[in-house]
């Protein structure tokens, strides 16, 4: 299956809904908004491009890897 994003006026919701409902559910399924998925795109927009223009700072799996036993080392008892 493919999936697309439709941005539409409210007062044509009940027209689209509709036309859906004409599609069988093997055909088309109605798949739920992710309400914070604009500001998950703005944050990883700016991810991004803090990436790119090399202003973040990255790590290798085993500086993570030590930070991590650090971190955990001093919370140890």
């Amino acid at each position: 299956m493919e999936t697309i994003r439709l941005e539409f006026q409210p007062n044509i919701k009940a027209k689209i809904l509709e036309l859906l409902s004409s599609f069988s559910s093997d055909e088309l399924k109605i798949v739920q908004e992710d309400l914070d998925f604009d500001e998950n795109k703005k944050k990883i927009a700016k991810a991004y491009a803090k990436l790119k223009s090399g202003t973040e700072k990255m790590y290798s799996i085993d500086e993570v890897d030590a930070i991590l036993d650090k971190t955990f080392s001093e919370y140890d008892s």
